[in-house]
């Protein structure tokens, strides 16, 4: 009888034994196709968000050469109208996240810097220069390198930088979305998310 029991106890032993070792394989497995599938996502989102603002700009340009130790001067100036397009970008794919598949918690550690990039296009108009002051090159550098300037001081003024950013939480929002659905959680700057407003409080 004592055989019998101890035969009976044995075959529940390992049979639980089996199903245990099984059902761990079964979640190491989906644990395993949910971390390959939030990395393969972090990558597809990881794309260039541009946001782009257009500005005109009128400028006078003047330049003096002195000819005679102040006594006369030879000038040169011109009017000049600028049309300028401007864009501010993140290039996602430089974002940097650390996978923890036990906490399974996907944790942003770097979010890149906006990139702006200015491309103005510049005429001139109503140009006025002396014979031994003639327009050069180097004018046209100076002019560029100024306007360029000028143009960076208002687009930081401006609202244009609010509309990245902006853009830049509407793609976080897709990866908060992807984990929040498969049961993880998403961190950034030692911030859980806990849902989607909480990433327009964020400090980028």
């Amino acid at each position: 009888m004592r055989k019998i029991l101890f035969g009976v106890i044995l075959t529940l032993v390992v049979v639980f034994s089996f199903r245990y070792c099984e059902h761990k394989r079964d979640d190491r497995a989906q644990l395993e196709a949910s971390t390959a599938l939030i990395q393969k996502e972090l990558k597809n989102v990881g794309k260039l968000i541009v946001t782009e603002g257009s500005y005109s700009q009128i400028f006078n340009y003047s330049a003096s050469r002195d000819l005679l130790y102040g006594v006369t001067y030879a000038r040169k100036k011109a009017l000049v109208v600028v049309n300028a397009k401007a864009t501010i970008a993140y290039d996602l794919s430089k974002i940097k996240t650390e996978i923890d598949e036990v906490a399974k918690t996907v944790t942003i550690t770097k979010i890149p810097e906006p990139e702006l990039s200015i491309y103005p296009e510049i005429e001139y108009y109503d140009v006025q220069q002396d014979y031994l002051n003639k327009f050069q090159a180097s004018d046209h550098n100076t002019i560029r390198r100024r306007v360029t300037q000028k143009l960076r001081q208002k687009i930081e003024d401006s609202d244009l930088r609010t509309n990245a950013e902006n853009r830049l939480i509407s793609e976080l929002s897709k990866i908060y979305i992807l984990t929040h659905s498969m049961g993880w959680t998403l961190v950034y700057n030692k911030t859980v998310i806990e849902e989607e407003d909480d990433l327009k409080e964020i400090r980028l």
